[in-house]
């Protein structure tokens, strides 16, 4: 399943980036913390180059604990910190601040050998689609100045939002990059970051269903009280979509309406924590 998403005010959000990085301090970027790997976009990476950056590993309650901590390790460098977090709960945000003062002290410091004792760190905020930034600018403004929805793509235009700890972040609209490695697509597409009106959402349940059948079979079996799994996962599918009852009349499977389901439950972490991308096959 090939899958490019590549709307043209994606190209504009990275003119604008690049444009603007001379006048922020830091870089946060949110990253989802199921596929960590997936979710880095290569052309923000090209574009920060040595930028002090905070990695935020948003959604890590969905994700397996001891994962998300291996991906801690290989992503920390002098100029990059990681924290762990939920932007909707606002879990592991209050960090942010102190983060960025650490990432940041040597400039802090020589501005206050230069008199400068109050100064307001400028971040941008960056990431793909559906990732959750407007979440947190929400939660680190406390009110809801950013537009938040639970479909790619809507924020579209740049803001600054001036947060009450004193930092001012500057929001960027999500962007993918034009072409992607099936694993990738698979794997953006699962968590959400591409718009589910452009997939075959069957193929991408079964797809899901192959996968979750590998790494996390228990998980499926309990959920959808199945005996056993079988080698095919449409023969799996087909198990569940009768378990929950995903049926027309007459007896045929309402593929698109299980499809739905396995993606939602999933999505919503129903199935417990997973995390479909490991720091032992996937380096920074």
């Amino acid at each position: 399943m090939k899958i490019n998403w590549f709307p043209g005010h994606m190209v504009k959000t990275r003119r604008e980036i690049t444009d603007n990085l001379k006048l922020v301090d830091a870089v946060i970027e949110i990253r989802d913390a199921r596929i960590v790997a997936s979710s880095k976009n290569p052309e923000i990476e090209k574009i920060l180059g040595n930028k002090p950056r905070i990695i935020l590993l948003n959604k890590a309650d969905m994700a397996e604990d001891r994962v998300t901590r291996n991906w801690k390790k290989v992503l920390e460098n002098e100029n990059t910190l990681v924290l762990e977090v939920n932007s909707l709960t606002g879990k592991g945000l209050n960090a942010i601040k102190p983060t960025l003062n650490e990432l940041l002290k040597d400039k802090l410091a020589r501005n206050r050998e230069r008199g400068i004792v109050s100064y307001t760190i400028r971040a941008m905020v960056v990431g793909i689609p559906n990732v959750g930034k407007s979440s947190f600018i929400n939660r680190m403004a406390k009110n809801s100045i950013a537009k938040v929805g639970n479909r790619p793509g809507v924020t579209k235009n740049k803001q600054w939002i001036k947060t009450k700890d004193g930092i001012e972040l500057l929001d960027t609209p999500g962007i993918l990059w034009p072409k992607f490695e099936e694993e990738t697509s698979l794997n953006l597409a699962f968590t959400g970051a591409i718009k589910d009106e452009i997939m075959d959402i069957e193929t991408l349940a079964l797809k899901l269903i192959g996968r979750l059948s590998i790494n996390y079979k228990d998980r499926l079996m309990d959920r959808y009280n199945l005996e056993s799994l079988s080698e095919d996962p449409l023969e799996n599918m087909d198990n569940i979509a009768h378990k929950r009852g995903c049926i027309f009349k007459g007896g045929e499977i309402d593929y698109k309406r299980v499809a739905v389901m396995i993606l939602d439950e999933f999505r919503s972490a129903k199935l417990g924590k997973i995390s479909l991308e490991w720091p032992e096959a996937n380096h920074d």
